[in-house]
């Protein structure tokens, strides 16, 4: 019998380990995750009765602005409230090995033995902006293991990491004092997507700027009545101050998404984009099987004969798709 098949026929088994809280079958279903495995179809099948009950909270931010720290913090907060919670912390991969430090699981040691927590840190794997390829289906298995908050800690790496936002239902953007000045507050990008923003460090000079930046930049929005107007929280996260206030505007956020339907329509997008990114994956796969026949080189050799148009060619390409 292949492992594959052993897998398979575990998996009924090993979401509802996961179900009781057996830390082991949660890493071992995000792992199946992760490296793709085959029965990815059978193990979504199992999970989708207990998926979409879960807060999803994202944090991102630059690097050094502590965003470990606050994720830490709120599993505190959380925990006191009586939550389960879920971590799904994404460090960066290297270019040349695809190995990962994984530093951000050594920061939350705090947590390491309670089985309220489940911390997962996971490689970005070259994947941009800021998460892993496997992070959708990740946050499935969290929920169906019965967490009631699962937050996403993105790698940190800059303005362009904004992938956060169309996966969480709150997001929160971290800043710091000294990373940068006024400029850095109105520029698109990271900044626009925060339903609340966390000038975290606040106990350093320049941190009244920095906040009055933020509100200044969230002034010169437009928005229609009711619409969200993002927070901004002040916080020293290492001191474990102001995490109360950050809890106090992720549920101010939680209670304004289901007031005006906003949660179901986030959930909905979400639930788009995750299909159509497997979709494209079995599209891609199918590439591969036409890249190893004939029919692509064919096509190529056409092109650069000019006896073919390049969307002529992606037409019948697409249509050899269909078919098989």
């Amino acid at each position: 019998m292949s492992a594959s098949v052993r897998r398979s026929r575990d998996v009924p088994m090993l979401v509802e380990r996961a179900r009781e809280g057996d830390a082991r079958a949660v890493a071992r279903l995000i792992t199946l995750v992760e490296s793709g495995d085959e029965v990815l179809p059978e193990l979504a099948a199992a999970l989708a009765p207990h998926t979409g009950r879960a807060r999803v909270v994202g944090l991102t931010g630059s690097p050094g602005v502590g965003k470990s720290t606050t994720t830490n913090e709120l599993v505190r907060a959380l925990r006191a409230q009586g939550h389960r919670v879920g971590v799904l912390a994404v460090d960066p991969s290297s270019p040349y090995t695809g190995g990962a430090i994984l530093g951000d699981r050594v920061r939350m040691q705090d947590h390491a033995t309670d089985p309220g927590v489940y911390i997962r840190s996971m490689s970005s794997r070259g994947h941009l902006g800021g998460l892993s390829a496997a992070t959708p289906q990740a946050v499935r298995v969290l929920e169906g293991a019965g967490c009631d908050v699962v937050l996403i800690e993105t790698v940190g790496v800059g303005q362009a990491e904004v992938e956060v936002a169309s996966l969480a239902d709150t997001t929160l953007v971290l800043l710091a004092p000294g990373m940068g000045d006024a400029i850095q507050a109105v520029k698109a990008g990271i900044l626009e997507i925060a339903d609340v923003f966390v000038v975290n460090k606040a106990d350093r000079d320049g941190a009244d700027a920095t906040y009055r930046d933020i509100q200044g930049m969230i002034g010169l929005g437009e928005r229609g009545p009711g619409e969200w107007r993002p927070q901004v929280v002040r916080a020293v996260a290492a001191r474990g101050e102001g995490i109360d206030d950050i809890v106090t505007a992720v549920d101010k956020h939680g209670g304004w998404l289901v007031e005006h339907g906003e949660l179901r329509r986030r959930r909905e997008a979400r639930a788009a984009a995750e299909i159509e990114a497997i979709a494209l994956g079995v599209l891609r796969a199918r590439m591969g099987s036409l890249r190893e026949g004939t029919g692509l080189a064919a096509l190529a050799g056409r092109v650069a004969a000019g006896q073919l148009d390049p969307y002529a060619a992606a037409r019948q390409l697409l249509d050899d798709l269909a078919v098989d």
